[in-house]
């Protein structure tokens, strides 16, 4: 066993938890789900087994996410599923508690500052840091963010979405929305409902909105056939549904997102504001593989936007090479 610290980077998402070990970087990328049991509380299964279960359990079990809007719901819960995972990315038995640098959204109160610190620490963390959510992700991206100059970082996550301007190691302004990857899903599951009298499980939204999903109308429509329950008869029925279904399922959801990246933009210093229409904003997080998100984005706000590479990953990644730059980032992360 390596006589040193394990330094650990934590996207703590409310759909997805993704953990960078310095050295060998995305080494666990798990749903952030657990199982539990109703009568004992006693956790089941944790990350991927307990996803399965959703929508499938008994009535004995209880499945959910201990997250809730990237902030902790649930305490207990929340300490066990990332105990686990700290255990799953850098093994059960080690000398040293590692160093982890965990991801919050900006803006979150000195409460629930408080209660993801100490999770982390009681889950069997050494020294336990937090970095706002853009910041990580700016990093994580390649970002020159240590420059006096503006970038903008869109990121589109499963509980909520964040825009945020960044300049030398700090957020200059930003907003945040509590629509991301799970309230998308549940637009598509209540059209699917509206259009088609077809009850359909979040699983099975989900798997459309990847498959076939769109934030515009393709010019050949992409088609699936999904399964659910029947809302006249209550029996099994499958349906043929399209790209445009999904597009305009998302109408809402994508309206409120463009919304707060323009509230960003408005609010950026001029300055700013010019280095950000050269170099154009950078998304981040699994909502930006919808397809045409970036071209929906560059067309209401006049501003290039790009997709990061990775983006899904960039979050963690930044999370744990930030934690090399402790000393540069104080005054952000001292501000949590």
């Amino acid at each position: 066993m390596p006589l040193f610290t394990e330094e650990l980077g934590i996207d703590l998402g409310t759909v997805n938890v993704l953990v960078y070990v310095r050295g060998r970087g995305i080494v666990l990328q798990e749903p952030s789900v657990v199982a539990q049991e109703i009568n004992t509380g006693s956790v089941v299964a944790v990350g991927e087994e307990a996803r399965a279960m959703i929508g499938r359990a008994p009535e004995t079990i209880q499945v959910r996410r201990p997250l809730r809007d990237g902030v902790i719901a649930d305490y207990r819960v929340t300490r066990e599923m990332l105990a686990h995972f700290i255990n799953r990315a850098i093994g059960r038995f080690r000398l040293f508690k590692p160093h982890v640098m965990i991801t919050v959204p900006f803006g979150v109160t000195q409460v629930e500052s408080r209660a993801v610190r100490q999770a982390a620490q009681d889950a069997g963390a050494g020294k336990a840091y937090l970095i706002p959510e853009p910041l990580a992700g700016a990093i994580g991206a390649g970002l020159p963010i240590h420059t006096p100059g503006g970038h903008m970082v869109i990121d589109l996550g499963g509980g909520a979405s964040e825009a945020a301007v960044l300049s030398v190691y700090g957020v200059v302004t930003s907003a945040a929305v509590r629509v991301g990857g799970v309230r998308i899903d549940e637009a598509i599951a209540a059209y699917v409902r509206r259009k088609y009298n077809l009850m359909i499980g979040q699983p099975t939204a989900e798997e459309a909105k990847i498959r076939i999903g769109s934030a515009l109308p393709l010019e050949e429509p992409l088609r699936m056939e999904i399964q659910g329950r029947d809302q006249v008869s209550g029996l099994p029925r499958s349906v043929e549904i399209n790209s445009d279904d999904i597009a305009e399922s998302l109408e809402e959801p994508l309206t409120i997102i463009v919304g707060m990246v323009k509230s960003v933009l408005e609010r950026t210093p001029p300055e700013l504001a010019s280095d950000i229409i050269d170099r154009g904003m950078t998304m981040i997080g699994g909502g930006s593989l919808l397809r045409n998100i970036d071209q929906l984005l560059t067309e209401e706000t006049g501003v290039p936007v790009y997709v990061a590479d990775a983006p899904m990953a960039c979050v963690a990644v930044g999370a744990g090479k930030s934690l090399a730059r402790v000393n540069i980032l104080q005054r952000t992360l001292s501000e949590l």
